[in-house]
C-alpha cells in the first residue's frame, strides 16, 4: 500500500478516535473544565496532511483531506453521534466544519513556506491550523450550552501546540524517507 492511501486511512483513523475522545472531560488533577481527551489524538492530523503536502504537494495533500473528511464524518455519525442529544449533533458538525477549514489553511500556509527551513512550514501551518480548528470546532460544538467552551478550548489549544512541537520530531525522521515534491521537475509543471 502506498503512502497516499496509509496517511488517507490514517487521517480517517484519527478524526474518528479524536471525534470520539472530545466528549470526555480530562477528570484528573482539576483538569475537568479546561482538557479533552481529544487534544492528545487531533494533532496527528496536523502531521499527516504536512507529510502528504511535502511528499505530494498541496493538491494531493487536499485529497488526503478529503478522503480523512468523508471517512472521519461517516464514522464518527455512526460511532459517536447521538442523535437524540443536540451536543452529539454539534460535535459531528463542529469536527467537519473545523477539520475541512483547519486542514485547508495548513496546506495552504505549508505550501507557501515549504522551501524555509525544515520546520518552518510544519510548526507555523500546524500551529495557525490547531488555534482555527479549536475555536472554530469549540464554538459550534458547545457555545451557548453550558459547556465551558472558552476555557476548553484554550485548554486543548494547549495541549494541541505541545504536541505540535512534539511532532516535528516525527517529521523530521520521515523527511528522510521522503522526497520534496517542489524539487521534483514534474511538480513544477503543476
Amino acid at each position: 500500500m502506498n503512502l497516499y492511501y496509509k496517511l488517507s486511512i490514517l487521517m480517517g483513523v484519527v478524526v474518528v478516535i479524536s471525534n470520539y475522545l472530545v466528549q470526555f472531560p480530562v477528570n484528573h488533577f482539576g483538569l475537568n473544565e479546561i482538557l479533552t481527551y481529544g487534544a492528545f489524538s487531533y494533532p496527528v492530523t496536523f502531521l499527516i496532511t504536512d507529510i502528504a503536502n511535502r511528499a505530494y504537494g498541496k493538491v494531493v495533500a487536499r485529497k488526503v483531506v478529503y478522503v480523512g473528511f468523508f471517512i472521519g464524518v461517516l464514522l464518527t455519525l455512526f460511532v459517536s453521534t447521538n442523535f437524540s442529544d443536540i451536543i452529539s449533533i454539534r460535535i459531528a458538525i463542529g469536527s467537519g466544519l473545523a477539520f475541512f477549514v483547519a486542514q485547508n489553511l495548513d496546506i495552504k500556509i505549508f505550501d507557501n513556506l515549504r522551501k524555509k527551513s525544515w520546520y518552518i512550514a510544519p510548526l507555523a501551518s500546524s500551529t495557525l491550523g490547531s488555534i482555527m480548528d479549536t475555536f472554530l470546532f469549540f464554538s459550534v460544538a458547545f457555545y451557548s450550552t453550558g459547556v465551558p467552551w472558552i476555557t476548553l478550548a484554550l485548554g486543548d489549544l494547549t495541549i494541541k501546540l505541545i504536541i505540535t512541537l512534539l511532532m516535528l520530531i516525527p517529521f523530521r525522521l520521515l523527511l528522510n524517507n521522503i522526497k520534496d515534491y517542489a524539487d521534483n521537475p514534474i511538480s513544477k509543471m503543476n
